[in-house]
């Protein structure tokens, strides 16, 4: 099986091309929606197959919402390993010994709380600082140490009173949360805005950019303003934020009181809009690090706190808002960057033409093949459902040529085998 091979940092990492047949493939298409789901969301996943419900805010993620979910992790790794992050991995289970250091135990008001043997008291973390401080205390001692970036991938818990939003409001979700530890608050703030230009980055790929606005909102206890990324959603977004267009930044509803002008050019003129929040940064300070008694021996030999910031992503709620967003009355449109497979190949011929094609492509690409015994109707009404980014089909009408079509346009192309490789390859190579 060919290996295409992705440059992260100073490393290659191997990615199989996989290839499947549509008629193995676990997880099925349905017509009906399911009544007890309200989110668009939602409704299209579980119908194109791509997860299932479990119960309110925790769903399975079969085949193809799993190879959508691994593609925007890794966008996202990507990103977080160029700005120098080195992944690791947390438990989802913590004593609460860990938060009732920090003061969080009784005021953390969506935690899961379980007993233990000896009737010790846990809990599934929907937050990771309690595990990650004392953590990086043990190799943090001296200022040659620092800075630090970690960050993980990992499977967070909240106890939400309401989970009518399927991937986007989750009692059990994912999150990528990079912890970032430093000398000093003028270094933090040097990191903050690396972290910045990631995050665009990673919008910027996952074709969101233009739709996403960094909003400033309340810091709480940590600062006076954190920033959130916030997805325009007009018909489901949860949130409301004033958007400046001229600088690609927004306030959160809560702060417009205080802060009623754009606050990188005072642009008064703000545009109110619904959103989606995708993700969100904060300067933590030395709130955790003077929990733990994290301290370092800085250059002068004396003993200082060690300054912290948290930088959260969700790639989970991120699939749930690309699939609010792109979409139409006929399924998903998935961005080609996350798309779970790059080719939707359907055989509509009667002596099974496509399997000599299927063959050919997947030395090359990712090829989901529609080698089911349906209706050329059928075929075509879950390809669109289903939402990959290009779809090819082999038909008897068409001799040996090919129909093209992306997903997101209207019009498909009729190409001989020459014109289809080359279509293809310039396809992938944008």
């Amino acid at each position: 099986m060919l290996v295409k091979y992705y440059y992260l940092n100073t490393f290659f990492v191997q990615y199989n091309i996989k290839k499947m047949k549509q008629s193995q493939l676990v997880g099925r298409s349905i017509k009906e929606i399911p009544k007890d789901e309200e989110s668009l969301n939602a409704q299209l996943l579980i119908r194109a197959g791509f997860i299932d419900k479990v119960t309110a805010g925790v769903y399975n993620y079969l085949p193809l919402g799993l190879k959508v979910l691994n593609n925007i992790n890794q966008i996202i790794r990507e990103e977080m390993n160029a700005i120098g992050g080195q992944e690791i991995l947390l438990p989802v289970l913590a004593p609460a010994s860990l938060w009732q250091t920090t003061g969080r135990w009784d005021s953390f008001d969506v935690l899961f709380k379980l007993k233990g043997s000896g009737n010790k008291d846990f809990t599934l973390n929907p937050t990771h600082e309690e595990l990650v401080t004392p953590l990086i205390k043990k190799v943090v001692f001296s200022y040659k140490d620092l800075p630090v970036y970690v960050y993980q991938i990992q499977t967070k818990f909240r106890n939400e009173a309401r989970a009518k939003s399927g991937l986007l409001r989750g009692r059990e979700f994912l999150m990528k949360d990079l912890y970032s530890f430093h000398i000093d608050e003028e270094d933090l703030d040097k990191y903050y805005e690396e972290v910045k230009v990631a995050y665009r980055k990673i919008l910027s790929r996952l074709e969101i950019g233009h739709l996403t606005y960094e909003t400033y909102a309340s810091g709480g206890a940590f600062s006076k303003y954190s920033h959130e990324y916030q997805t325009v959603s007009p018909h489901t977004g949860e949130d409301t934020i004033y958007t400046c267009k001229k600088c690609l930044v927004a306030v959160n509803k809560e702060l417009i009181v205080e802060q009623p002008d754009c606050p990188k050019c005072g642009n008064k003129e703000l545009t109110e809009e619904k959103s989606t929040e995708v993700g969100n940064i904060f300067k933590l300070k030395t709130r955790f690090s003077d929990s733990f008694q994290f301290t370092y021996t800085a250059r002068d030999g004396k003993e200082k706190p060690v300054f912290m910031g948290c930088y959260g992503i969700g790639p989970s709620r991120i699939m749930g808002t690309l699939v609010e967003i792109f979409s139409d009355k006929n399924g998903i449109i998935w961005p080609k960057s996350v798309s779970p497979y790059d080719i939707h190949l359907l055989d509509l011929t009667t002596n099974k033409q496509g399997e000599k094609v299927y063959q050919k492509l997947s030395k090359s690409w990712s090829v989901l093949f529609d080698d089911r015994s349906e209706s050329a109707g059928k075929k075509l009404k879950d390809s669109d459902l289903i939402g990959i980014s290009l779809r090819l089909i082999v038909s008897n009408k068409l001799g040996n040529k090919f129909e093209i079509k992306l997903r997101k346009d209207e019009k498909s192309q009729i190409v001989n085998q020459d014109k289809l490789m080359n279509f293809l390859t310039k396809y992938f190579k944008k």
